[in-house]
């Protein structure tokens, strides 16, 4: 089988055509639709918000020919009746009914190849709506591979729209979405079941894959013995811990001498180029301020990168999918949807974009669960805080021989606690205010793969200018305003001691309420800079102490050993795996709920959780 088969219906010539500016991309879930939007777009793209919509708009810009073209990545969705916000958006975006937004002049269908039964009942829907549409086979060599075929000619002919064989991981095939784009028709009348009859558009799916000779892949036995013993009842949960546990290992093993490496190279950098800056007080903007306060952040990107190259690698291959059915169990238990796992999977990166994806739970009470729990997975802006205390107070020493080390194992410990405190947060709300029947959970498994490099090196590249982008706004923003009084008030226009500054005299005044926990006033005012976002308590140390003539030759891991105890070190990674640190993430729980009472709560019942584990973690460390 060819792996590209492009084909227009007989009467295509006699159907108008149009000039494509805005093309739409829909597929159900695990269709490979992202894959394909990162390889078209190859990351220009920018995300945002529909008008009047909690719901996440991705965009990007496709050049064909001599144009550009703007893509629009639909939310996946198995139908377009809106039972979920995610069908209701992607409804009206393709109906035109989103005020602000014009309705796409074309349409991208995204269809897994080797589940074609099942998702073409979404191309019933999508076809009715009359736009130029291109139906893409995607993992078409995945269906070459294993024995499965398709009359491409006939099912072109039977949905009345052309039709191409892809495979977005590998981009076989992509040539054909730039001729349709150069060349798009409005679909050929067709006979289509009732669009909002899902079992209408099932049985039509059905039918029209037999009439196309549709032959679904052989599941490869690879993937059923792996399944065998990665979703075993014993030994899936203990794989799973130990793929965890060494992912944290290789983020200090290899991380941290890349992060140790790029300290060194921005310091020197600092150091050399001081001394060209005349003027003392543009000088100490320059270094004191900017320079340590966005680079003492920076220094945590390799291993940023280290952690999300392994998350990248687990998605890819397949293995995330068979995660979601073990933490299933778990979450079973405390009364949350399986479809929790999703988005709380994606809080390990971001808490904003996984309180946006528990729009697809359509129970209103798992939802609210869901989002109100979701803060508490690790995100990726903890890691520099984590990384930096975990280095600086805790010696590296073999656990498990040279598979896990003491330094992982507390990195390890510290997201088993955050998910334990989601879980039992969970249970709580389940079992009370937000008590609902349970629903059952169903999840498509992808085959297992090899990631691909073009794959994960756009997830990196996406993530890395993330943190650079952020490092490069709020903590360059947030390290000025804290050199700015740490050199107020002035004196005979002179900048004052530290421990006479503007800084100081806010950190001992809020001193007493955290020096129970072990925290000094430079901490406290690491706390309050960081409820803006949690990573930049690490510029505001790294401005402050390199503000301090004591420790401004020193490193900052240096810096924070001669003012915090064990104690204190280990309190302050316990207070930063509860607390609601970010303002972000209350702002989209609000749009999310529309109301300020969700908000209010988990900020209060955060940093209460977290201040009453760090008192103990303190005062037990101390005996």
């Amino acid at each position: 089988m060819s792996p590209l088969l492009q084909i227009e219906p007989a009467s295509s010539a006699a159907r108008s055509r149009q000039q494509i500016r805005t093309v739409a991309l829909i597929g159900p879930p695990n269709s490979g639709k992202t894959t394909l939007f990162n390889r078209l777009t190859n990351l220009r793209q920018k995300v945002g918000n529909y008008p009047g919509i909690t719901v996440e708009q991705h965009t990007g810009v496709m050049a064909v020919a001599d144009q550009e073209i703007t893509v629009i990545d639909l939310p996946g969705v198995y139908s377009l009746n809106p039972h979920s916000e995610d069908e209701g958006v992607a409804a009206s975006v393709l109906s035109g009914n989103i005020d602000g937004l014009q309705r796409p002049d074309a349409v991208l269908l995204v269809l897994d190849a080797t589940n074609l039964t099942r998702h073409l009942s979404l191309a019933a829907p999508v076809i009715a709506l009359g736009l130029p549409t291109l139906a893409l086979l995607n993992m078409g060599d995945l269906l070459a591979k294993r024995s499965g075929s398709i009359d491409a000619v006939k099912l072109a002919g039977d949905l009345g729209v052309p039709v191409a064989i892809i495979s977005a991981m590998t981009g076989t095939g992509l040539d054909g979405i730039s001729r349709f784009l150069q060349q798009a028709n409005s679909p050929s009348p067709t006979t289509l079941p009732i669009v909002q009859d899902v079992r209408a558009c099932q049985k039509w799916a059905a039918r029209i894959a037999s009439e196309s000779n549709y032959r679904p892949p052989l599941p490869p036995a690879w993937t059923r013995r792996l399944d065998d013993i990665l979703l075993h009842k014993v030994w899936g949960p203990l794989i799973f811990m130990i793929v965890v546990g060494a992912v944290f290992q290789t983020v200090f093993g290899l991380g941290q001498p890349l992060s140790n490496a790029l300290q060194t190279l921005l310091a020197t950098v600092g150091q050399k180029a001081a001394p060209f800056i005349a003027n003392d007080f543009l000088r100490s903007l320059l270094f004191d301020g900017i320079w340590k306060g966005v680079s003492s952040v920076l220094v945590f990107l390799p291993q940023i990168l280290v952690l999300f190259l392994f998350i990248g690698l687990l998605e890819d291959s397949g293995y995330l999918a068979r995660a979601a059915l073990i933490a299933d169990r778990t979450m079973s238990l405390v009364g949350l949807n399986g479809k929790a796992f999703i988005p709380l999977l994606s809080a390990y990166a971001c808490a904003v974009p996984a309180i946006m994806a528990s729009r697809t739970i359509e129970n209103k009470r798992d939802r609210l669960a869901t989002i109100f729990i979701a803060p508490f997975m690790t995100c990726s802006a903890r890691l520099p805080i984590y990384t930096l205390l975990i280095a600086a107070f805790i010696p590296e020493r073999p656990i498990v021989g040279i598979f896990l080390g003491s330094r992982a194992l507390a990195m390890l410990l510290l997201y088993v606690l955050g998910f334990a405190a989601a879980i039992g947060t969970a249970k709580i709300l389940k079992s009370s205010v937000l008590k609902s029947t349970p629903a059952p959970f169903v999840l498509e498994l992808p085959e297992y793969r090899w990631p691909t490099l073009h794959s994960v090196g756009l997830r990196l590249m996406d993530r890395g200018r993330v943190f650079v982008q952020q490092a490069g706004t709020v903590i360059l923003l947030m390290s000025l305003l804290v050199w700015g009084f740490t050199n107020l008030p002035l004196h005979d226009g002179h900048p004052p001691a530290l421990e006479d500054s503007v800084v100081a005299h806010i950190g001992h005044f809020i001193e007493p309420a955290i020096r129970p926990l072990g925290f000094n006033w430079k901490i406290g005012v690491g706390l309050l800079t960081s409820i803006v976002a949690r990573e930049v308590i690490v510029g505001t140390l790294g401005t402050l102490y390199g503000r301090d003539p004591q420790t401004q030759s020193v490193s900052l891991q240096t810096a924070l050993q001669h003012d915090l105890t064990f104690s204190g070190a280990m309190a302050l990674l316990v207070f930063f795996a509860f607390a609601m640190q970010c303002t972000s993430t209350l702002a989209v729980v609000r749009r999310e709920t529309n109301s300020w009472k969700w908000p209010i709560v988990q900020f209060i019942y955060m940093t209460g959780l977290a201040f009453l584990a760090a008192l103990l973690v303190n005062r037990a460390l101390l005996f």
